[in-house]
C-alpha cells in the first residue's frame, strides 16, 4: 500500500517506518511543524527533523515536513487555554489526536494514501465486521484514550504498526536495527509542545493570580496559590504545602480560590456518579445499535463498561446509562478520585479490549 508515516523523531514512529519498510510498502514520511514565529511550542523541532532525516535516508524514502501550526494554535492551543481559564481540565492530547494528525493532515496529504501510519501504542480489530479502535498490550504504553475522540471514518484510514507489541519489544527492535534513535528518551508533555512545561506555558499565556488555598473541611486556610488555572482537581504534587498528602478537591474561580483536604480517606477526593455530555462513540453508538452481549452486557437500562477518567494503566468498572442525546451517566463500581470537569471519561469494553468512544466530564459525585 501506499502509506503516508507520520514521524515524530522518537524511537516509536522509527521502528513503525522499520515494520512497514519490512513488509515492502511504498512509504512517504511527514513530520507535522506546528511552532509559532517566536519558537513557541517547537523547542525540538530542528533535533527532531533532523532524526527524521536520517531515518529517511536510512530507508531511502521521501521526506515532508509539513506546517500546521495556524491550525494547532487555533483548535488545540485556544481550546486548552479557554478550558483553563473556565476552571476546568483540558484533554490538548485527545483533540489533537482528532484535529491535527487525523484532521487537517488527512484532508491535505493523508487522504492522496491508501493508509496514514502512525507509532501509536493502539490497534484495530474487527467485530461483527466492523472495525473497532482496540488497546495495545502494554497498559503502561497504551494510547487509546488519546484517540477516543477520532471519527470511524478516521479509524478506518489508519494504521498502527506497533499494535500488539509492548515497549519493550519497540526498544528491541531499534537496538537490533540499529536506529539512530534506538536509545532516544520518550517525550513528555503535551502534544508536540516538546520540552515546553505546561505550568510555563499557562504562565506565559495567563500570567499569575495569587488566591488563597482553604482546608475544605475547616475553612482555614494554610497557603496561597498562583492562580487557579495551574491546578487540576485530584492534583496531588506541585501544591508546596507540609503535612500532606493534600489534594486539590475542588475551585472556585470567581474568588480564585483552591479547597485542599489532606490524606487519602476523606470522601472530599472521591465520587461514584460521573456525568458526561458531548458523548462520541466511535464505531457505533450501543444504545442505538446492536453489540454482541458477550462484548457489552446490559444492566437494567445501562450497559457494563470499564473506563478511565485519567491518563493511567488502570482501567475501572462501571454502568453506563443514557440521560439525554449525548449525555450520559457513568455509575462506578468502586471510588472514583479526583473527577476533574473538563477532562474526559473513555470507555472500554468490560475485558478492556476496544475502545468505544469519550465523553466530556461535567460533573462527578
Amino acid at each position: 500500500m501506499r502509506i503516508a508515516a507520520l514521524i515524530s523523531g522518537g524511537v516509536d514512529s522509527a521502528v513503525a517506518v522499520h515494520k512497514l519498510a519490512a513488509e515492502g510498502h511504498d512509504l512517504h514520511l511527514f513530520y507535522i511543524r506546528i511552532g509559532m514565529d517566536n519558537g513557541e511550542g517547537d523547542c525540538s523541532a530542528e533535533e527532531d527533523i533532523e532524526m527524521c532525516t536520517l531515518i529517511a535516508r536510512r530507508y531511502g524514502l521521501p521526506f515532508d515536513v509539513v506546517s500546521l501550526h495556524e491550525e494547532y494554535w487555533d483548535h488545540v492551543m485556544e481550546y486548552a487555554l479557554r478550558t483553563v481559564k473556565e476552571g476546568l481540565t483540558p484533554h490538548p492530547d485527545l483533540m489533537c489526536n482528532k484535529m491535527i494528525k487525523f484532521g487537517f493532515f488527512e484532508e491535505r496529504w493523508g487522504k492522496d494514501f491508501d493508509r496514514t501510519a502512525t507509532g501509536h501504542y493502539a490497534s484495530i480489530a474487527e467485530e461483527e465486521g466492523r472495525l473497532f479502535l482496540a488497546t495495545n498490550p502494554d497498559p503502561v504504553k497504551d494510547q487509546t484514550d488519546f484517540l477516543a475522540s477520532i471519527s470511524y471514518s478516521q479509524l478506518s484510514h489508519i494504521m498502527f504498526p506497533l499494535g500488539g507489541m509492548p515497549k519493550s519489544e519497540v526498544r528491541r527492535i531499534a537496538a537490533e536495527a540499529k536506529l539512530p534513535n534506538a536509545g532516544r528518551k520518550d517525550s513528555q508533555g503535551i502534544c508536540f509542545l516538546g520540552k515546553i512545561n505546561y505550568a510555563d506555558f499557562l504562565r506565559r499565556h495567563l500570567g499569575e493570580r495569587p488566591g488563597p488555598v482553604i482546608e475544605i473541611e475547616t475553612g482555614r486556610k494554610i497557603g496561597e496559590h498562583r492562580g487557579y488555572w495551574f491546578y487540576t482537581i485530584g492534583q496531588r504534587k506541585g501544591l508546596g504545602l507540609s503535612g500532606g498528602p493534600w489534594f486539590v478537591v475542588r475551585k472556585n474561580v470567581r474568588d480564585n480560590v483552591i479547597y485542599v483536604s489532606n490524606g487519602y480517606d476523606t470522601r472530599k477526593q472521591y465520587g461514584r456518579l460521573i456525568s458526561l455530555e458531548s458523548m462520541h462513540w466511535i464505531s457505533l453508538n450501543p444504545f442505538e445499535e446492536a453489540m454482541p452481549e458477550t462484548l457489552l452486557p446490559h444492566a437494567g437500562d445501562g450497559l457494563r463498561i470499564s473506563f478511565k477518567n485519567r491518563h493511567t494503566p488502570e482501567f475501572l468498572d462501571a454502568t453506563i446509562r443514557r440521560s439525554g442525546e449525548r449525555e450520559y451517566v457513568i455509575e462506578s463500581d468502586s471510588d472514583v478520585q479526583g473527577i476533574a470537569p473538563g477532562q474526559y471519561a473513555v470507555v472500554y469494553t468490560p475485558d478492556r479490549h476496544l475502545c468505544l468512544g469519550s465523553g466530556m466530564i461535567v460533573a462527578g459525585r
